[in-house]
């Protein structure tokens, strides 16, 4: 049943499956914000490469507005990441089977205020910073979520890293073992495995983007509505009774 696949995603009982699907689809919603917040606001909030080099900047320039703008940024993500850690230890002393649900129900919240007010206050240079802000502490709530969840093994915002992990399988895979290389040294040999993985997630972050990007283009704030609606079912099936057939398997 389509609820009980829904439930695995976010079960506690986790496997290399599981946690990859739920990459992907965490990706694809990542991609979506990101592209979407960037026509909104002018920036990419899952970016925090970049964001810490332009405060960097923006400090060397006396750029305040930027600095407090870039400043921002950066501690919504952290905030995010630090909020998503403390709940999921939470729910496992608590031995909850909610521990995944209750991040994903904060980021549909958000963007569910995101979509509804977004327009209606559009205009507001305060607003900017703000939506700056909620948009980086939803990025950083949901990577450390996926991170924690794989144990450091996947990551839904952070596409520098996923395409520096697919260069570094991408040269192992056209490496030329020597046969008169030292005998005692390991062969250089490909991770198809993981090489697989990061395509799929940066794949699945494009796809997003570019979904993202028309939905927003043509829809406006309203564009994060079925992201939102997305992550609430996400979040919401596990209190949902499983079938029979599960529970016995």
């Amino acid at each position: 049943m389509p609820v009980d696949y829904l439930r695995t995603l976010t079960a506690p009982e986790r496997t290399r499956r599981t946690n990859i699907h739920l990459g992907i689809s965490l990706a694809f919603i990542a991609g979506a914000t990101n592209a979407g917040g960037f026509l909104a606001v002018g920036q990419y909030t899952s970016h925090m490469t970049g964001m810490v080099s332009s405060l960097a900047d923006a400090i060397v320039l006396g750029n305040i507005e930027l600095v407090w703008a870039c400043l921002t940024s950066v501690i919504s993500f952290i905030m995010g990441a630090a909020t998503s850690a403390i709940l999921i230890n939470w729910a496992r002393r608590q031995k909850s089977r909610h521990e995944y649900s209750l991040p994903l129900l904060i980021e549909a919240s958000l963007l569910l205020a995101f979509g509804l007010l977004g327009g209606k206050y559009h205009g507001f240079s305060a607003l900017v910073y703000w939506t700056v802000a909620l948009l980086s502490y939803v990025m950083g709530l949901q990577n450390a979520m996926i991170t924690k969840i794989s144990n450091s093994e996947i990551r839904t915002t952070h596409v520098t890293g996923m395409i520096t992990d697919i260069g570094i399988e991408i040269g192992k895979l056209f490496y030329w073992n020597s046969p008169s290389a030292d005998p005692t040294l390991p062969r250089v040999q490909v991770n198809r495995g993981r090489l697989q993985l990061h395509l799929r997630l940066v794949g699945s972050f494009c796809i997003g983007a570019l979904m993202g990007a028309l939905a927003f283009k043509h829809m406006g704030y309203g564009a994060t509505l079925p992201l939102a609606a997305a992550l609430a079912i996400l979040s919401s099936v596990q209190f949902i009774p499983a079938s029979k057939g599960m529970r016995q398997g």
